[in-house]
């Protein structure tokens, strides 16, 4: 390949011969010869001319689903590959039934009997058979080998070769257990599935603040059926249930919850009781959602657990007045009176330790985190993942929050949602993003966040252009309501301790900006800090990012609240032109920057343009590599889902373009890459757009494919102006 360069330079000046001087000269590339300005304002690379190259005729493009034959397929196939839920639960079952699902505890140990479940195990106890149909061992040493214990996945590990037989077999999760948290427990997501996890205070909250999401009515309704069922003897049932998982997790919160909207576990207890007591229930609601003080629900309350006693002292005085009813409310009242008397000075202590639990914590009383002048990873879909974001922190980046999560997803239990929340011991400074349409669901996402996991902030996007997201209510959508987006903030912010941060675009409609005539009162709501978008929903990814925007808001926005920018970040001097043109702004956030070249947070620190070699550049992906198999396991599964991922990147890296190849540096995000000639073969595949090319670059980090092999860039990302990211 070296000497392509001057085969090309060859076919160049034989292709002028003979033109008329009146006609510019034509590029390898069958276009006319432009100047690098000229180049420029087309936002075109200016690659030089000497690396150039014709387009291949036939390639696997971006938009097209690839295997390892190098074969274009037909744009048919894509439809095809989509497949009924109920094909893929056949496919699921069959794969069970096969000897190369060999059970866990099995391949952990190599043992046939460390299987409890023996004979009735869903998965296969056939080790020789197993071996003779497993893969090859890949090349290189187990991840797990450095941890001095067995690998977890045992036999069914792709580098069994390299394993330990020495090292203790109770350690075998400690790596894993060690370096990431964040993960979602057995017993809350039993508790998420039947809709039975408490959220206390987020109910408080929203409720104080006259808020309620569109379901409030119909969860009304719902429990208004349970507590008739529970008339004709379930309810004894239920009250057992309740207390043993109080007992199990000692956590009260996680309790049972039938009355998502009360204020405390009193008034959900006795909103059942008599038609009565519902009336004094209203008037309390009436009173919170207008004061805001609970204060007088205490008092509201005082006066109901004095009539509560005297209604259970008639009912036992006057047994036979409602013979069908009577003494199932003899024995509830009674019960639920006991328990409340002895929780009665404790709800006190908290009612009258936090007066407003809407406004209970001011904002500049939160604890805060200073982002000044810190590199901050912004959270990227689908590629943004945990192994990405170590490859960042390794590379220099300050900050890094997860992908964004849906409030809904969370709040059912869902692992597949649950996992992007997970956090690695590296990420020192570390927040979650969450997308929500309404005040209620968010304030309880963020209370279980703040319960189950270990996170520094959390960000509510505002600004997901995505049609899926925008649909529901949620993301960009959220632009257009800024009463929403008020009531969600302030709950979110009055539920929990941990700075509330929120991300932006600069309006819905393009050419109708607003954020800054909301920017005064996002701090007044709650918020800690905003990230500004220079785009509208409407204009997605098209267009340069409205850096002016950007700074006009950071000029208006209140010294409390500390203001992001973010679009189109790609060099070290992009960054030092954002903050030397607008003090203001606190840092810059960097999103498909990262995405491209992961080491720019290297060139900010170092203030340089690194000219990367292709060989560092491999060095990065097979640092991913092994992030990702130490993440989602070294097993057949894992490999191939390490592979997806590090092909989704792929389909990202492949428009850097090495400095030493332009003319004009630094590179901008809009140019489009021409097809050009490396300085090694390994650069030429590295700058092909041919996802089969990307292919080859799996099977030298990873091994051949498996056969029948086919990848389609989820995001397909050869078009700039679409919506990768929130």
């Amino acid at each position: 390949m070296d000497d392509c360069p001057k085969d090309i330079c060859a076919v160049t000046d034989s292709s002028t011969e003979g033109v008329p001087a009146s006609q510019p000269p034509l590029d390898p590339n069958g276009t006319t010869q432009r100047s690098p300005e000229e180049l420029v304002a087309r936002a075109i690379a200016p690659v030089k001319r000497e690396f150039l190259r014709p387009p291949p005729s036939s390639r696997t493009t971006q938009n097209s689903p690839a295997s390892d034959t190098n074969v274009k397929q037909p744009q048919a196939n894509v439809v095809q590959e989509k497949k009924s839920k109920r094909q893929l639960k056949r496919e699921r079952r069959q794969e069970q039934n096969s000897p190369l699902n060999l059970c866990p505890e099995i391949a952990k140990t190599g043992d046939v009997n460390a299987c409890s479940y023996k004979d009735k195990c869903r998965f296969s106890h056939d080790i020789e058979a197993f071996m003779a149909q497993k893969p090859a061992d890949l090349e290189g040493d187990c991840p797990f080998i450095k941890a001095d214990a067995p690998c977890p996945y045992g036999l069914a590990c792709r580098f069994a070769g390299t394993h330990k037989d020495n090292a203790p077999i109770a350690t075998s999760n400690l790596l894993k257990k060690s370096s990431e948290v964040n993960g979602l427990s057995k017993d809350v997501q039993k508790l998420l599935w039947k809709n039975k996890m408490r959220f206390t205070k987020a109910d408080a909250v929203v409720k104080s603040l006259g808020l309620a999401g569109p379901n409030w009515k119909v969860k009304k309704l719902v429990d208004k059926e349970e507590d008739e069922v529970g008339l004709d003897g379930s309810h004894a049932a239920d009250e057992t249930n309740c207390k043993k998982v109080v007992d199990d997790s000692v956590d009260c919160s996680e309790c049972p919850s039938t009355f998502p909207a009360a204020v405390n576990a009193e008034e959900a207890c006795e909103t059942d009781e008599l038609r009565p007591l519902k009336k004094a229930k209203l008037v309390v609601d009436e009173k919170c959602s207008d004061e805001g003080e609970d204060a007088t629900v205490l008092e509201n309350d005082n006066e109901k657990n004095s009539a509560e006693t005297e209604l259970a002292d008639n009912v036992l005085a006057e047994p036979d007045r409602s013979p069908k009813i009577c003494n199932l409310k003899d024995a509830t009242v009674l019960e639920k009176y006991n328990e409340k008397k002895s929780a009665e000075t404790e709800l006190a202590d908290d009612v009258h330790a936090e007066p407003d639990k809407s406004l209970k914590i001011h904002p500049r009383e939160k604890m805060l985190i200073d982002f000044r002048e810190k590199l901050y990873l912004a959270p990227l879909t689908t590629v943004g993942n945990l192994p990405f974001r170590r490859v960042c922190k390794t590379l220099g980046a300050d900050v890094t929050c997860g992908e964004m999560a849906m409030c809904t997803n969370l709040l059912q239990g869902q692992a597949s949602e649950w996992a992007l929340l997970r956090r690695h011991s590296s990420e020192d400074l570390f927040g979650v993003q969450i997308c929500g349409a309404y005040a209620d669901t968010v304030a309880r996402t963020v209370e279980l966040i703040e319960k189950e996991c270990t996170v520094d902030f959390i960000d509510i996007n505002m600004g997901c252009p995505i049609d899926i997201v925008v649909d529901k209510g949620a993301g960009s959508f959220l632009l257009t309501k800024p009463l929403r987006m008020k009531g969600i903030i302030q709950a979110a912010s009055g539920t929990v301790d941990k700075p509330i941060t929120v991300k932006v675009r600069t309006g819905y409609f393009g050419g109708k900006n607003r954020i800054d005539s909301l920017i005064a009162d996002i701090g007044s709501w709650g918020a800690t800090a905003v990230t500004i978008h220079g785009r509208s929903r409407q204009q997605r990814y098209s267009k340069l990012a409205d850096w002016d925007y950007i700074y006009q808001c950071a000029r208006k926005a209140p010294s409390t609240l500390q203001v992001l920018g973010n679009g189109d970040i790609f060099s070290y001097l992009d960054w030092n032109n954002r903050k030397t043109d607008s003090p203001e702004l606190s840092t810059c956030m960097i999103a498909r920057g990262a995405l491209i070249k992961p080491w720019l947070f290297t060139e900010i620190k170092e203030q340089r343009h690194w000219d990367i070699s292709s060989q560092e550049r491999l060095n990065i992906l097979k640092e991913y590599v092994r992030f990702g198999l130490e993440h989602w396991g070294s097993d057949k599964k894992g490999v191939e889902t390490t592979r997806h991922f590090v092909l989704e990147w792929l389909s990202y890296a492949c428009r850097y373009i090495p400095v030493g190849l332009l003319d004009v540096i630094p590179q901008r995000l809009n140019w489009r890459p021409p097809s050009y000639y490396g300085r090694d073969d390994l650069e030429t595949l590295m700058a092909s757009d041919s996802a089969a090319d990307w292919i080859r670059i799996s099977e030298m980090l990873l091994g051949k494919v498996p056969d029948g092999f086919t990848f389609a860039p989820k995001h397909k990302s050869n078009a700039y102006d679409l919506a990768e990211n929130g």
